[in-house]
């Protein structure tokens, strides 16, 4: 399932390339049509993610809820800009890419923001696909592009077009409804750091007697974590995935908090999970390249500890794989 950085780096796609433009809203596969309706012809006036939802708001007062769930993926097509990872997944923004991404020596992220979405040049006139068979990046002599596959929901610009698949929510709401679906998610870094929302996740974490591995994946107690920022999170901080939330210390809570921070932004930057910090080079480029080389207990299940050499666990907790270090994390 698409963890937070990849929802919020598709809303800043949007925001680049389709907020300010007149927009046709249709279904080409049938079952959006009542609501696309509701929204066609109308101007895109912003874009924003909140944790793993995406919310589209246009000039006639309604908005655009999009929970990708586990298959959900936005294709892009026409003159749209990339960077890197969108280069390297084909243009399928959505899917926890882990086939990594390739990039250039001395392409290192810098304090100007070099390879984030603020930086990634020029649009061009392409269509960008992916799919369990296919995988395509190709420029295009027709614009729109037909259709491809099963489109919940295509939405066309006079320069751009996004299709839909597979989400697990879809629909329009107005600003009430938008509220009231916010209001149930836990704090994003991305939408507020500050210190009250530092304060919100503290205390709910600290009130529950259920485990911190399973808190961290619960949006109302936080927003955007999934299963692999779950696992390196709680390596970093070296804590116990079993331990009940109440009982977690203080600063370790604090801790977790403002390290999702440090790592969701630097996912919202690369476009991969990288949570292996201080890096040459040479290290950072395979890490960005290859899964193995970026984390430190994820998908490592009986490898040896980077740390200190003992196997990595995998057993399931609350349906999903959880990986850690029985010694470090003791």
């Amino acid at each position: 399932m698409p963890e937070g950085h990849s929802v919020h780096r598709i809303a800043k796609q949007f925001a680049v390339n389709f907020v300010g433009h007149r927009i046709a809203v249709s279904s080409p596969q049938g079952r959006f049509a009542a609501d696309a309706s509701r929204i066609d012809g109308h101007t895109m006036v912003a874009s924003k993610a909140v944790g793993k939802q995406m919310f589209l708001e246009f000039d006639n007062d309604l908005w655009l809820r999009v929970h990708l769930g586990i298959y959900g993926a936005w294709d892009f097509a026409g003159d749209i800009s990339i960077d890197p990872t969108i280069a390297s997944a084909n243009g399928r923004m959505g899917q926890t890419n882990q086939t990594g991404t390739a990039i250039p020596p001395r392409a290192i992220l810098d304090e100007a923001g070099e390879n984030s979405l603020h930086s990634i040049g020029a649009p061009r006139r392409t269509r960008l696909r992916m799919s369990e068979s296919e995988k395509v990046e190709a420029d295009i002599d027709a614009f729109p592009p037909e259709p491809v596959g099963q489109v919940r929901v295509r939405l066309l610009s006079d320069t751009a077009v996004a299709d839909l698949r597979g989400p697990t929510a879809c629909e329009v709401l107005d600003p009430a409804e938008v509220d009231a679906v916010i209001a149930k998610l836990g704090p994003d870094p991305q939408v507020d750091d500050g210190p009250e929302a530092e304060e919100a996740f503290v205390a709910k974490v600290r009130k529950k007697p259920t485990a911190i591995a399973l808190l961290l994946m619960d949006q109302s107690v936080v927003s955007g974590i999934g299963n692999v920022y779950r696992a390196e999170l709680l390596f970093r901080a070296r804590q116990n995935p079993h331990t009940p939330g109440k009982l977690v210390p203080e600063e370790t809570v604090r801790a977790l908090w403002r390290d999702w921070v440090h790592l969701l932004q630097i996912g919202v930057e690369t476009g991969q999970m990288m949570t292996m910090d201080d890096l040459d080079e040479e290290s950072y480029r395979k890490a960005m390249a290859k899964r193995e080389d970026r984390h430190w207990v994820y998908k490592r299940e009986g490898l040896p500890c980077r740390v200190c050499g003992t196997h990595i666990l995998l057993e399931e907790l609350g349906g999903r794989k959880l990986y850690w270090c029985p010694k470090d994390q003791a």
